[in-house]
């Protein structure tokens, strides 16, 4: 298997991508190539990626997406590591057509364990393909947005651009999707000396 990586400019960031043998193996808004690949299965995370320009056909169907033809993305092949309930998650998801939502518990109903809504979760923030695997077209019941790596303003954005109405106004400018990424690893960052201290004291440590 050989890996190409290519970042391309969207109204949002940067969005790196993976590929080999015309399938997409990664994507993720940042400029940094390393960090996609460094997620990767343990195989392919010691492959020696070529860097290109353009991995058309999957490039040219990002544009249009961003574009406005948003169904563009829809038969790009991709492949990504995981155990099969996440496969069958991400099978799910690309089945939500851009323009509509369904809740974590209608994912995890679909993929056949309606009582695994928690675990559906999970597959969204497991997955690797961001955009192509829709997983930003996954909500809360109730209709509040849940949960976004790339943070709400993105997810926001990206089912507006959908023709999703998520009750804001679409103008002004876009978000940026690698702030989000950085917000989102700062808090973790705050809570883990607060959570390492209360792990601590109920163990008798403190």
């Amino acid at each position: 298997m050989s890996l190409l990586t290519s970042t391309i400019t969207t109204p949002i960031g940067p969005l790196t991508l993976v590929a080999s043998d015309g399938v997409l193996r990664a994507a993720s808004f940042t400029d940094r190539p390393t960090e996609v690949l460094a997620r990767l299965d343990g195989a392919a995370r010691h492959e020696e990626p070529r860097p290109t320009n353009d991995l058309r056909p999957i490039t040219d169907a990002l544009a249009a997406y961003f574009d406005g033809e948003v169904h563009a993305i829809d038969s790009l092949p991709v492949e990504q590591a995981g155990s099969s309930w996440f496969q069958s998650a991400w099978k799910v998801m690309r089945e939500v057509p851009a323009g509509s939502t369904i809740t974590y518990r209608e994912l995890a109903s679909r993929v056949g364990d309606p009582s695994n809504a928690r675990v559906a979760g999970f597959a969204c923030a497991r997955n690797q393909i961001v955009l192509v695997v829709p997983c930003h077209r996954i909500v809360r019941t109730g209709g509040s947005l849940g949960d976004y790596y790339y943070g709400l303003d993105v997810k926001s954005w990206l089912l507006r651009h959908e023709g999703v109405d998520v009750g804001l106004p679409f103008g002004g400018e876009p978000p940026t999707a690698m702030a989000g990424a950085a917000a989102r690893q700062a808090a973790r960052r705050r809570r883990r000396p607060a959570a390492d201290r209360r792990r601590a004291a109920s163990r008798g440590w403190t």
